[in-house]
């Protein structure tokens, strides 16, 4: 490492222990030649004042130093002062002071001029200058490389008498020089880099370690000889590095970089300068403290330091002063006192900046701070000066009153910042607000500013949290019209809150910009411990002895206004935190979520359905509730610097607990263990942090920062592309092409920038995809790398077999099998695509007992036989049966037919014993068995009688009865 920095004398080390032998040469030589040329020359005359000048010699061990004459041109005069003792190494003078060399002290600067200024120059490099230190090690950062880094122990730079050289081997090579600057100043060297394949880097570092941001670190490869750089530096501890590694490419041998004439000079001169006629910018005018009768006066002031004159032509005079205006009112929550004063009411009353009020019944004080009333700053708010330059505070007014609004005032210069800081004791948030561990918000501060700008000028908000550094929560660059901006408040703890204005980043010591300035017109901050208040709110009422008293409703309830009790809110809705009065106040959820126990947030817990006409899906997310993380593409800084965007998110479950954690490691080494920074990490839905990979940093781990909350909020589950103001637009991923619509959750986030009014917002499509197993895979849009295109909207594709959808009896079907040997088995399979996740399982397969084809064949001949015979007999005996039943029938008609017509007697009607029937049974025709049971069925005459054809005894002709 590099000893300890050295504070600056009126010339570098690296020049006097070199100059000192060259001097006593030179005098030893000068006095030698006088003594030479007393008999031989014209004899030399005694050195006037104008002929020579002071310089100090190098400091040695102690911290002394010789002041020594140096002629402006040896050999033309003699007899110089004789070297006297000099001042110590760590004097410098005062702004606004020169060094007078001849008595060594400082005297100020004449009438109408200023001065300041030192530095140190390395010209001669025989050997490393003290204060320099040059390291070695191999570029391979893991643990395998410990071996190799012992051959690069001899890879350093190597002085070279007029400049020094780099290494040109494949180690990198550092030389290192550490220097306290009591003011800021700048480094300038000159190098010589041909080479391209060695990388070559210089940058410097502040006491925190932390490199400077306003200079490139890689230095360009010179096409024409030696080149110039500079780069400025900051007051106090500064280590500078040069820093080489080289790439041998097919054993080629590097060409190393050479550097030279290092310098380092604080800003200012050893001369004064003329002072400027005053102009407008000069100064500026405030308001004093209101009087007895109530009336403030208009006063102008030159701004301070006075560097300008009045006296030189064409400056303006200041104003006359004086002017009696009266006085605004008081600010809400004050009282004016009969000395025009004005002071906080007392707790349980309120007023608009009049007279204090007591606060009615079934009411109680909206504590706070409202600042809207600008005669003089408040008692809690403290403003001042930081230099631009230099870093150091000034015992300057950065901001001055203005009636109804505050400004900034003049500072030394335009890169001044200037500062106004209001501190808050810490906050009493309402007792529903305490209960709800997730809401972390305890308070919020609400400002309305506008700045008028030239220039690129900044206006910075900061909060600090007990007591540590303020962390930047906004910037503004440029003219910014008025606006109100607020920031919620997530610790209950001493606060501050911090305005710092800068005119101009450049590093200009005047005042051009004057006129460009930063007004706030109100502050108002909620909940604050010890506040006042402007106005009383309903509260909940509780019985008690001496009547009713205020009292918190529990979480998730509101204030009834008419009678002071409490409700709950119906279900699925949520309670405004800051408005709980009446059902009003209730906020219905989002589609597709639910309100948690205590009614402060709505949260999806991984269920979801999506109703069609035909079917009513169903979805379960467990299986994605754990958190992801994703990261993008590379990216790159302008000055080359690789980092990427990483993000975390968790989708849903937990109670609406946030569980993704987006850490800033960067501050590990320099908080205490056992704290935590302002913003170590943050907890959302969705988060996003910068990654530096660690071939950048120098670490073996990714350096970790800047993280950002994404989703705070989840405002509902739907597959509709647009919900409360968010789109989703599909043509930023691949289309789906199952047919199964993605699920989209919508978030919103707290954070309220000047570029995101409403805030940023997070949309997660959710799209069923049966091929990627859980969790599946996360995707950025394809013309979006980093997630987002405006920089406030973020969108992401996650694919995954568990976001379709549950499966039901519609996502399978039944296969029957033949019957083999008696058995049937029925077989139940998923419908081909399968689109569906979990859900019910496919049923165990069914097995029945059947029968045979052969077997019911067998049974149905069989069946068909027997009826053929059945019915074959039947027919057979009912013929046999008609037979006989016609005969006898025809003998009766023919005995009846003869008896009525008086007709011939037969020889024989009738049967008689013995004979045999068939013997004289006569037909008229041969009939076939069908067509003698169609004429029994049909030959019946309309009085109910058959005809049937009979032959007579003497053998005439048929007749028909």
């Amino acid at each position: 490492m590099a000893e300890p920095g050295h504070r600056l004398s009126a010339r570098g080390r690296g020049t006097t222990e070199r100059r000192t032998p060259r001097l006593l040469r030179l005098l030893f030589w000068a006095g030698t030649a006088f003594q030479v040329t007393q008999g031989t020359g014209p004899e030399l005359h005694a050195c006037k004042e104008s002929e020579y000048h002071y310089e100090y010699t190098a400091c040695d061990s102690t911290g002394s130093r010789w002041r020594v004459a140096v002629p402006h041109t040896p050999g033309l005069c003699t007899s110089l002062p004789d070297p006297v003792k000099g001042t110590e190494c760590s004097f410098s003078c005062n702004a606004g002071e020169f060094l007078d060399m001849k008595d060594q002290s400082c005297k100020p600067c004449a009438e109408g001029r200023y001065s300041l200024g030192t530095g140190i120059r390395f010209d001669e490099w025989d050997e490393l200058p003290h204060g320099f230190a040059s390291l070695s090690a191999n570029m391979e950062l893991d643990d395998s490389a410990a071996e190799s880094t012992g051959n690069c122990t001899s890879s350093k730079w190597v002085p070279q008498g007029d400049y020094i050289a780099s290494n040109t081997d494949e180690c990198t090579a550092t030389l290192m020089y550490a220097v306290n600057l009591k003011q800021s100043g700048t480094v300038n060297f000159e190098y010589y880099y041909p080479d391209s394949s060695i990388i070559f880097e210089f940058f410097v570092q502040n006491d925190q370690c932390q490199p400077n941001a306003d200079d490139s670190r890689w230095m360009k490869t010179t096409e024409k000889g030696w080149e110039f750089h500079s780069v400025e530096l900051n007051r106090g501890n500064n280590v500078l590095y040069w820093r080489t590694t080289a790439f041998s490419v097919w054993s080629k041998v590097s060409k190393p970089v050479l550097v030279r004439n290092i310098a380092i000079t604080e800003k200012g001169s050893s001369s004064c300068s003329v002072r400027p006629a005053c102009t407008d910018k000069d100064y500026f005018c405030t308001h004093t403290a209101c009087d007895a009768n109530g009336q403030t006066q208009l006063m102008y002031k030159w701004a301070k330091p006075k560097i300008c004159s009045e006296d030189l032509e064409g400056a303006v005079k200041l104003p006359a002063s004086g002017e009696k205006t009266s006085c605004p009112p008081c600010n809400p929550g004050f009282f004016k006192t009969s000395n025009s004063t004005c002071q906080p009411c007392p707790y349980g009353s309120y007023s608009n900046g009049s007279d204090c009020t007591h606060c009615p019944a079934g009411t109680e004080p909206a504590v706070g701070f409202e600042y809207k009333w600008w005669n003089t700053l408040p008692t809690n708010m403290e403003t001042t000066v930081l230099s631009g330059i230099n870093f150091e505070y000034k015992g300057m007014t950065g901001w001055e009153v203005a009636s109804d609004h505050i400004y900034t005032a003049a500072g030394a210069s335009d890169n001044d910042f200037m500062i106004l800081t209001l501190v808050v004791p810490g906050f009493r948030p309402p007792q529903s607000v305490m209960a709800d561990t997730e809401n972390k918000e305890v308070a919020r501060i609400t400002f309305v500013f506008e700045t008028v700008c030239s220039v690129n000028c900044e206006l910075y908000f900061m909060v600090g949290v007990n007591s540590r550094t303020n962390t930047p929560v906004e910037t503004w660059k440029g003219s910014k019209g008025k606006q109100s901006y607020t920031y919620i408040i997530e610790e209950n703890a001493t606060t501050s809150f911090t305005w710092a204005f800068q005119r101009t980043t450049f590093h200009e010591a005047s005042r051009k910009y004057t006129n460009d300035v930063a007004k706030i017109y109100s502050i108002n901050v909620t909940n604050v411990m010890n506040g006042v208040a402007s106005y009383c709110r309903p509260c909940a009422l509780e019985a008690s002895d001496v009547g009713s008293s205020c009292t918190s409703c529990p979480a998730g309830y509101y204030i009834d206004r008419d009678s002071g009790t409490c409700h709950s809110c119906p279900p699925n809705t949520i309670l405004k935190a800051h408005q709980p009065y009446g059902v009003q106040a209730c906020v219905p959820c989002g589609p597709g979520t639910k309100n948690n126990k205590i009614h402060s947030l709505c949260y999806n817990d991984c269920i979801f359905s999506r109703n069609t006409p035909t079917r009513t899906f169903n979805y379960n997310f467990s299986a994605l509730a754990n958190t992801v993380t994703l990261a993008g593409g590379p990216s790159f800084t302008s000055k080359g610097l690789k980092y990427f965007h990483h993000f975390t998110l968790s989708l849903c479950g937990n109670q609406g607990r946030k569980m993704s954690v987006c850490t800033d490691n960067v501050t590990d080494l320099r908080i205490p263990e056992g704290e935590s920074g302002f913003s170590k990490s943050i907890t959302a839905y969705v988060c996003q942090a910068v990654i530096i990979p660690p071939e950048v940093t120098g670490y073996k781990a990714g350096v970790s920062s800047q993280p950002v909350s994404l989703a705070d909020r989840l405002i509902g589950v739907t597959t509709n592309m647009t919900l409360d103001g968010i789109t989703s637009p599909a043509e930023l991923f691949h289309p789906e092409s199952l047919g199964i619509p993605d699920v989209i959750f919508f978030y919103r986030s707290n954070d309220v920038t000047q570029s995101c009014s409403s805030g940023r917002s997070t949309t997660i499509r959710v799209r069923c995809s049966p091929q990627k197993t859980v969790p599946g895979s996360l995707s950025l849009p394809g013309t979006c790398s980093d997630g987002t295109c405006d920089g406030c909207n973020f969108h992401f594709l996650w694919e995954s077999a568990a976001a379709c959808p549950l499966c039901s009896v519609a996502d399978y079907h039944a296969i029957v099998s033949s019957c083999v040997a008696g058995i049937q088995k029925t077989t139940y399979v998923w419908r081909e695509p399968k689109l569906c996740f979990g859900g019910i399982s496919l049923p165990e397969q069914r097995v029945t007992i059947c029968k045979t084809i052969d077997f019911w064949l067998k049974v149905g001949i069989s069946a068909g036989t027997c009826t053929a015979i059945l019915l074959t007999v039947l027919t057979c005996y009912f013929w046999k049966k008609n037979q006989k039943l016609e005969y006898k029938y025809s003998k009766l008609v023919m005995n009846a037919t003869l008896k009525d017509c008086d007709l011939p007697a037969a020889d024989s009607c009738a049967i008689m014993e013995g004979e045999d029937v068939e013997d004289d049974l006569i037909f008229t025709s041969k009939k076939s068995l069908f067509g003698k049971i169609k004429s029994f069925t049909s030959k019946r005459t309309p009085d109910g009688f058959d005809s049937v054809p009979l032959k007579t005894s003497s053998g005439g002709p048929d007749m028909d009865l």
